[in-house]
């Protein structure tokens, strides 16, 4: 406090309460795949404003489309604004992802036109790992059988050669499927079937694409005109022309159940998404896109907007303002529609205290902060910790 010493009017500025924490971007894309100019910047991130900052980078004169230019064009094109392009040139998608490790802000992943076992492994295993973004993975181009989306593909197996002898005849592949592996946090999207377009680089040549990089678009369009909380379906694909194939509402019962999200076509309506699930289990919390979406959002938003604890004394005084500053953020998301409960208190709750901080994690330099959501029912909670190192004692 200022020593007043003579009369007259003194003026202090004093904290106006909790610290805000800002929401983060939710629908900056990454895409991962091989560029239309091979040569152009091979697995350097490339932060891409518009379709035409695309062209200009990646885009020699006389090349030709390839997956992932389709995918950028179909990204602007359904409403997103921001994306990384990563030019893997002839490489597996490995190098792409590992070059994007480092870039915190992309928040959706597409490897364009990559329907290995591989590729979906590579993609679902970074997300998993980052943990703050989610795949989407495009089905092959030809299924000649719908059940097979339902069942897990399997690379196959080599076969081992005795010491000093020939390598054998490696063993068949066993029968697999078409889908991808389940993601028990529920960080990737399998989607079916590819789109018919027009060739942006050739308009008069209609062509067959992967689905990914407009489904991005439609993520981040519909992130910008209702909320990351709202799933992303029933919602036109725009510029979609036609679907390679035509689903019935029987097989979409089939493969809504593990987890493929189909794209459909309708009389009046034209083509939609019509599906907005993870491939989590089906008994899974995870189970839903715009659940995890969410979570993603609010998890990154408040380890951002609580920097500032690391280093504070690790007391009483400091968990009562990291409750007022979470607190305060989880009202907004609920005033905002993204949580459920008539009230605050049945949507969330925060608890840093001495309970959930025992003098043996304060003694390791960290203060743990126990935040519960209902994103979906006002009953069901999904729990996570946020854990602050501090300075170590």
């Amino acid at each position: 406090m200022p020593n007043f010493l003579w009369p007259g009017i003194y003026v202090q500025e004093m904290p106006g309460g909790p610290r805000p924490i800002e929401a983060v971007g939710t629908s900056t894309a990454a895409f991962v795949g091989e560029a239309p100019n091979s040569k152009a910047f091979p697995n350097e991130p490339r932060a891409i404003n518009n379709w035409e900052e695309f062209r200009k980078e990646f885009v020699s004169e006389g090349s030709v489309s390839t997956p992932l230019s389709h995918a950028v064009f179909g990204f602007f094109n359904n409403g997103g604004s921001r994306c990384y392009a990563v030019n893997v040139a002839k490489q597996p998608v490995n190098a792409g992802l590992e070059a994007l490790e480092a870039v915190d802000d992309v928040e959706i992943l597409a490897i364009p036109g990559y329907t290995d076992t591989a590729s979906y492994e590579a993609a679902l295993t970074h997300c998993e790992n980052l943990k703050d973004r989610v795949a989407i993975l495009d089905a092959p181009s030809d299924v000649k059988d719908i059940d097979l989306l339902t069942k897990v593909g399997a690379a196959p197996v080599p076969a081992k050669a005795a010491k000093g002898s020939e390598p054998s005849t490696p063993p068949p592949a066993p029968p697999a499927g078409l889908r991808p592996r389940v993601s028990d946090g529920g960080y990737g999207t399998f989607y079916f079937p590819w789109l018919v377009v027009a060739d942006p680089l050739s308009p008069k040549n209609i062509v067959t694409v992967p689905p990914s990089g407009h489904l991005a678009g439609i993520w981040a369009r519909t992130d910008a005109e209702v909320g990351v909380h709202k799933a992303p379906a029933n919602t036109p694909v725009r510029g979609a022309l036609n679907l390679t194939y035509r689903l019935t509402n029987a097989e979409q019962g089939e493969l809504n159940q593990m987890g493929v999200n189909c794209i459909r076509y309708f009389g009046r309506e034209g083509i939609l998404v019509w599906g907005a699930r993870t491939l989590a289990d089906a008994a899974s919390e995870w189970r839903y896109l715009n659940v995890r979406r969410l979570c993603n959002m609010i998890e990154k938003s408040i380890a951002d907007g609580t920097r500032w604890v690391v280093f504070q004394p690790n007391n009483i005084s400091l968990w009562k303002e990291i409750r007022a500053d979470v607190t305060h953020f989880l009202t907004q998301v609920h005033r905002d529609g993204g949580l459920m409960g008539a009230t605050p208190q049945e949507a969330f709750f925060v608890k840093c205290d001495a309970e959930s901080n025992p003098p043996d994690v304060v003694e390791a330099g960290k203060v743990i902060t126990i935040i519960g959501l209902a994103p979906v029912y006002p009953a069901e909670f999904v729990i996570f910790q946020i854990v602050q190192s501090l300075a170590a004692a």
